[in-house]
C-alpha cells in the first residue's frame, strides 16, 4: 500500500481496539518560521479516517509543530500503536522480533529520517550502528518508525517532505453527517 498523505476533518485514534475521536491541524494561521535540514517529530498516534477505514501515523515537528500524515497498513498501524500506548502484545510483533535480533547482534537503532515524499509515496532511511559502524538502510517510514519508538531512537523528517506535504491536496469534506 502507498504511504500517500491525507487530510481528514475527522479523524479516530486506534489504541487497543478502542476508538476515540480526535481532531487533526496541519498548521496555524501564522506561517512557522522555515529552517533547512531535517526535524525531529513526535509520533503523536496512529489514526483512522471514519469515511475511508485508512489507518494513518500523524507525526509534528518539534521545532515548528507541522505535522505530516502518511498513511500506512493496518499491520503498521497496530506496530506504532502498541508501542505508543505502552502495552505490550500477547506475542512479539514484526517490528519486535527485528529488535529483538537486533539487540542479541548488537545492533543499535540510532535514528530514522524521513526522507522524501514521490508520488505520493514517503521514504526513510533507517540509521543502525553496529561494532562502532554506521549502516543506512532504505525503509518504508511505517516500519521505521515503529523500530524507532521501540528503540528509543529519534525520528527526523526532512523539510522538504514538510514542503511537499503541505501541497497535497486535501480531499473534498465528506457528504455525510460529521463526527
Amino acid at each position: 500500500m502507498p504511504n500517500a498523505r491525507r487530510r481528514m476533518p475527522a479523524l479516530a485514534l486506534l489504541i487497543g481496539g478502542g476508538v476515540l475521536l480526535v481532531a487533526v491541524s496541519g498548521r496555524g494561521d501564522t506561517p512557522a518560521p522555515r529552517a533547512a535540514g531535517a526535524q525531529e517529530v513526535t509520533v503523536l498516534g496512529v489514526v483512522v479516517s471514519p469515511q475511508t477505514g485508512v489507518p494513518t501515523v500523524v507525526l509534528q515537528g518539534r521545532r515548528d509543530g507541522r505535522t505530516v500524515a502518511i498513511s500506512i497498513g493496518p499491520a503498521e498501524a497496530t506496530g506504532i500503536a502498541f508501542p505508543l500506548a505502552k502495552r505490550t502484545p500477547p506475542r512479539p510483533l514484526t517490528h519486535d522480533l527485528f529488535l529483538t535480533l537486533f539487540g542479541r547482534l548488537d545492533v543499535t537503532v540510532t535514528r530514522v529520517v524521513i526522507t522524501d515524499l514521490r508520488d505520493d509515496i514517503y521514504y526513510a532511511v533507517l540509521h543502525l550502528g553496529a561494532r562502532g559502524e554506521s549502516l543506512a538502510l532504505d525503509a518504508r517510514p511505517s516500519d521505521a518508525i515503529a523500530l524507532a519508538i521501540r528503540a528509543g531512537a529519534p525520528v527526523l523528517v526532512e523539510e522538504r517532505v514538510f514542503e511537499k506535504s503541505e501541497r497535497v491536496p486535501s480531499p473534498p469534506p465528506p457528504s455525510g453527517p460529521r463526527i
